[in-house]
């Protein structure tokens, strides 16, 4: 039986405030949440699941998490769900350390200005690790990356990728030697660039695109070419497709 203050817990962490404040966050079913006890990036502190996510957990992980597993009910677990529907396994894990100075040099790198959706944030955190990008730099109003739904779009790719949150004037200031690749309408084709080794490329906001403040520290405008009528790429799409580009 899960406990009241258990619950009101775990349902506090559906808020950044709060995920800051205890350094943790919630991954829900079973392939997430097993896939990130694997990775044994993140700490777990606890699992929740049902009889049916309990069959789901090899006996190699169950052994690891001993007394961190706690048996529910559906009920129960759809008290401390995010999801409209739960799905069998709930865990909470522990955040990675900030990086403090993190390297930049030979390596690309993704600047988010002002992200909102997590759909699209989790998507552009899974592109970067399917090619290899360490580092994704994301202004401080962009969407949270521990937020419920993001967790859930990484496919835990998450903890392979380095989440930096900041001033982008402040990152493109400390880094004047290396190269601003902005992703806008109306620029250079990206095929024209070839391998990129080194540089920040910076995709914007969904609607707004790149601000003005952030796009004049551009050291090339690039744009993916379009044969058909459509107004504008989703963020994550773009991204993908500059990576598949120039990496």
């Amino acid at each position: 039986m899960i406990n009241k203050s258990t619950v009101k817990y775990i349902q506090s962490l559906s808020t950044k405030k709060f995920r800051d404040e205890e350094g943790a966050f919630v991954a829900e079913g079973p392939k997430l949440v097993k896939e990130l006890i694997t990775d044994n990036i993140f700490k777990c502190e606890s699992v929740f699941c049902t009889q049916k996510g309990l069959v789901e957990i090899p006996k190699n992980l169950a052994e690891r998490l001993g007394d961190k597993i706690n048996m529910v009910e559906d009920f129960e677990l759809d008290k401390i769900s995010s999801l409209k529907t739960a799905n069998n396994m709930l865990a909470v894990f522990k955040k990675k350390p900030a990086i403090d100075h993190p390297d930049f040099a030979d390596k690309l790198t993704l600047v988010l200005d002002d992200i909102q959706d997590p759909g699209n944030l989790g998507t552009i955190i899974r592109i970067a690790d399917w090619f290899g990008i360490e580092n994704i730099f994301c202004s401080a109003s962009t969407v949270d990356c521990y937020n419920t739904k993001v967790i859930q779009s990484t496919m835990a790719s998450l903890g392979r990728v380095n989440m930096i949150y900041g001033s982008i004037k402040t990152l493109f200031s400390e880094n004047e030697s290396i190269k601003k690749y902005a992703a806008v309408l109306g620029g250079d084709d990206v095929k024209g660039f070839g391998k990129i080794k080194q540089g920040f490329i910076i995709i914007g906001n969904e609607s707004k695109g790149i601000s003005e403040g952030v796009v004049q520290f551009a050291s090339a405008r690039i744009s993916i070419n379009k044969k058909g009528n459509a107004e504008s790429l989703n963020a994550a799409v773009a991204a993908g497709i500059i990576l598949f580009s120039v990496v």
